[in-house]
């Protein structure tokens, strides 16, 4: 039965990239157009390394055609009624819906994403794009009372927000489908008008989205899309950031590519959601069976290829071996391998070099007197979830974003030294901390220099819906859907003598 399961799943994969490879090269989208070019860009499944599909590449003149356009249509999405807007994206979302298992597979295809997690980003971007209809209805404002001052008398203001205009959106390749959701959905429900530009390795999400956004407007019979979609090299996007049409740059990506891309701005607004190397701590009074389960999940899902992966665990030194053991069993429960298989956690890293990477980064620590607990080996792209213990904070598993289905083991006897630890970092997204004392939860939040604190689960943990951002290298700015809305719009008072 288990052979005829592993064929199963061997021949869906196969079938798919057939059929998803016989397709017709993949246009993008510049004004309310399907565009193609005389260069074509090759999608590459990291756990075949097989070309999956050809998209056609835009042009440096693509991009200005685009911005033009866009600049021109902003004033008609931006004065259509809030219901109207609000239905644009519900519609939206349930086109979402419809293709969520076509969405799925892409996704796996182009990025070597588990299929059951694949499914999963597919749903929370039906969610970030259902709470963004929700949120177009909420664009409230506020009445501040001015009479503060003689000579102020019967004066009030009325403050309201005001879209901003055209928005470059910059997304990566490991969540291709749901932060493209996070660009697009609050821009949307606000009135602004968007240039996507995906990851070169999964162009084929974000071109999907805009082809259900461009499907909707022409149902809708808008006369214009309000979001275009470009496929050129980051490099050849870099040039348009400091264009004075684009009044906001919104990235997620590295932060050596984020932090370079806002000193080419010029008066242009910028978010930027970047990396992290996050920490979670395990005290005296937690629940380490649940801490065990949660933080294996937390390290090695998605191959540990989120800002928010479990990376740096401490515990308490009266849990330490007991916790330890129990994170080696929920370790070896996991499998990796072919993202098709429906039982598989961990597939492969992005491409082999990441991997080779990551093996290099494990072979410093080793030699730094480190020990590996578990995993360490690669199959091409596949890396096995891997634990290191005794690694010192300086080597690069603990000191820079590793990406990679690795987590570090670390003991400690002072909460407030564990603290530091968590601290001891250039980057701050988010931390996990397992307690039931709720002193350690306060000092915590008050303490921890990171943008969330997320008590009894690990680091990992996100509701879209949630305001979401780092502070350090980690970025700037929100996202979750009403706290970007707020990044993509400018406060405008009146004042009024009544």
């Amino acid at each position: 039965m288990f052979l005829f399961i592993k064929l199963y799943f061997a021949f869906k994969f196969c079938k798919l990239l057939n059929i998803y490879y016989n397709m017709d090269t993949e246009k993008y989208i510049i004004g309310n157009d399907f565009c193609s070019s005389g260069e074509t860009v090759d999608i590459i499944n990291p756990y075949t390394n097989k070309i999956v599909k050809k998209v056609y590449k835009s042009t440096a003149d693509d991009i200005n055609t685009s911005v033009n356009y866009l600049t021109k249509i902003f004033p008609k999405f931006k004065n259509l009624p809030v219901y109207i807007k609000s239905e644009f994206l519900e519609r939206i979302t349930n086109k979402i819906i419809e293709r969520k298992e076509l969405l799925a597979e892409i996704l796996t295809l182009e990025t070597g994403k588990p299929i059951k997690l694949s499914e999963i980003e597919v749903d929370r971007a039906i969610f970030t794009f259902k709470t963004g209809a929700e949120e177009s209805r909420r664009l409230g404002g506020e009445i501040i009372d001015l009479d503060q001052l003689k000579g102020s008398e019967k004066k009030k203001g009325i403050i309201k927000r005001f879209p901003i205009g055209v928005i470059l959106a910059i997304t990566p390749w490991n969540f291709p489908v749901n932060l493209v959701a996070h660009k697009l959905s609050p821009a949307l429900a606000s009135g602004n008008v968007i240039l996507l530009k995906p990851a070169s390795a999964s162009l084929c999400c974000g071109i999907e989205i805009v082809k259900i956004i461009k499907e909707t407007a022409d149902e809708m019979k808008f006369g214009f899309c309000p979001v275009n979609v470009v496929t050129n090299s980051g490099s050849e996007i870099e040039q348009f950031v400091s264009d004075d049409r684009i009044k906001m740059v919104s990235f997620t990506g590295s932060p050596l590519v984020g932090w370079n891309l806002k000193k080419k701005l010029s008066r242009q607004r910028i978010s930027l959601e970047l990396g992290g190397n996050a920490g979670v701590i395990i005290d005296e009074s937690a629940d380490v069976k649940i801490a065990a389960l949660k933080i294996a999940a937390g390290a090695f899902a998605h191959a540990g290829q989120s800002c928010i992966s479990v990376q740096r665990v401490f515990v308490h030194k009266s849990l330490f071996n007991e916790f330890k053991k129990l994170l080696l069993e929920e370790t070896k429960k996991i499998k990796f391998g072919n993202p098709f298989d429906e039982g598989v956690l961990v597939g492969p890293m992005i491409n082999e070099n990441e991997a080779k990477r990551i093996q290099l980064w494990i072979e410093d620590a080793l030699g730094k007197g480190a020990t590996c607990l578990a995993g360490g080996r690669r199959v091409g792209a596949v890396y096995q979830p891997t634990i290191i213990e005794n690694a010192s904070s300086d080597c690069d598993v603990n000191s820079k974003e590793v990406f990679a289905p690795l987590l570090t083991l670390t003991v400690f006897e002072d909460f407030k030294k564990a603290v530091e630890e968590i601290n001891n970092s250039d980057f701050g997204l988010q931390a996990g901390v397992f307690t039931n004392n709720l002193s350690n939860v306060m000092y915590a939040f008050e303490n921890i220099e990171t943008g969330g604190v997320v008590i009894n689960d690990v680091s990992t943990y996100r509701m879209d819906s949630m305001p979401y951002g780092g502070v350090k290298h980690s970025g700037i700015g929100k996202e979750g859907i009403k706290y970007a809305i707020e990044e993509m719009t400018e406060k405008k008072i009146l004042v009024l003598e009544i």
